[in-house]
């Protein structure tokens, strides 16, 4: 059983429907009502040693990480962040790793204005799950099931920059130190698109964040709007590094299956397509059209206009592949 189906199997259904919660299991954050005209955006996510970073991976990376990926989540509702608490399971106490991790976590939570306000240490092998929170109107709250035949499929970014990070470090390329270094940044130091969610969120139908790769991700938006998509691989945003250092499907196979880029997909129908790119094209924003929403519910992928198929899957816990 794969993490999503043992997510269906044994939580989703509940004895307990609580009318304040406008948004409960299924989405990047459940929703729950704090007034009749705001949410409170609520996310938590584990990382762990091995699984979600080299066991190398330096402490401050680290804590930045864990607290993105959070931060990330609620961009993909558009919320803007305000807490966190923190769970940290260490195997000894390390007063310079913890000194390093938390020098790591605190710079996002400065520049994000997010207050950490509790949690919990225990003894055991390395795991860190943080729990953030933070606030929508409601009216702009975004969430995957919101998509609508004939929107346009945009993402922020480029992708695949951490999932060739992964592959040089695991000795499947090989690449020059510069090259290196710049995917090793990106997958140690992503970037959480919250600034970003905030200029869409009045003009986006639907969102979420690419956490486990553009391919699985988007997937799960089309399942929650019931909905397909063609895409034009060709124009998938990829960076310098990514071009120079793979062939052109080798390279669009790793941007739509790689995971850790912790970019933007988002939704937009016609009537605002023209205003949200000016808008971001304003505010210097890295955005691309990718496609358009069908009613297939079929995620179809072409290059140049012909069939194009993936070799690789997107990551998820639990699975063989």
């Amino acid at each position: 059983m794969k993490e999503f189906e043992l997510i269906k199997e044994f939580f989703t259904a509940q004895p307990v429907s609580r009318k304040d919660v406008a948004m409960g299991i299924g989405d990047d954050c459940a929703l729950i009502k704090s007034s009749d005209d705001m949410f409170i955006a609520i996310t938590t996510d584990t990382l762990v040693s091995g699984v979600h970073f080299p066991e190398d991976t330096p402490a401050r990376a680290i804590g930045h990480k864990a607290v993105a990926v959070n931060l990330s989540d609620l961009a993909a509702m558009g919320a803007q962040p305000a807490w966190i608490s923190v769970a940290i399971t260490l195997p000894e106490v390390n007063e310079q790793w913890l000194k390093e991790f938390t020098a790591g976590m605190f710079e996002l939570t400065e520049y994000y204005n997010v207050q950490l306000i509790g949690g919990d240490t225990t003894k055991g092998p390395l795991s860190i799950t943080i729990t953030a929170q933070g606030t929508v109107p409601a009216n702009q709250a975004l969430c995957r099931n919101g998509a609508k035949n004939g929107d346009y499929l945009f993402v922020t970014g480029d992708f695949g920059d951490a999932g060739l990070a992964l592959k040089a470090i695991n000795g499947e390329i090989e690449l020059n130190t510069a090259d290196f270094e710049a995917v090793k940044s990106k997958l140690d130091y992503p970037s959480p698109q919250v600034l970003i969610a905030q200029m869409i969120r009045d003009d986006a139908t639907s969102a979420i964040d690419v956490s486990d790769g553009l391919l699985a991700d988007l997937n799960h938006l089309c399942k929650a709007s019931t909905l397909g998509v063609n895409i034009n691989v060709e124009d998938i945003p990829l960076s310098k590094v990514m071009t120079d250092n793979l062939e052109p499907a080798d390279a669009i196979n790793l941007a739509l299956t790689s995971g850790d880029d912790y970019q933007l997909i988002f939704t937009v129908n016609a009537a605002n397509k023209v205003g949200i790119e000016t808008a971001m094209q304003h505010a210097n924003v890295p955005f691309t059209c990718i496609g358009q929403m069908n009613t297939s519910e079929e995620i179809n992928l072409f290059y140049e206009k012909k069939p194009f198929t993936v070799t690789t899957r997107g990551f998820e816990h639990f699975s063989s592949n």
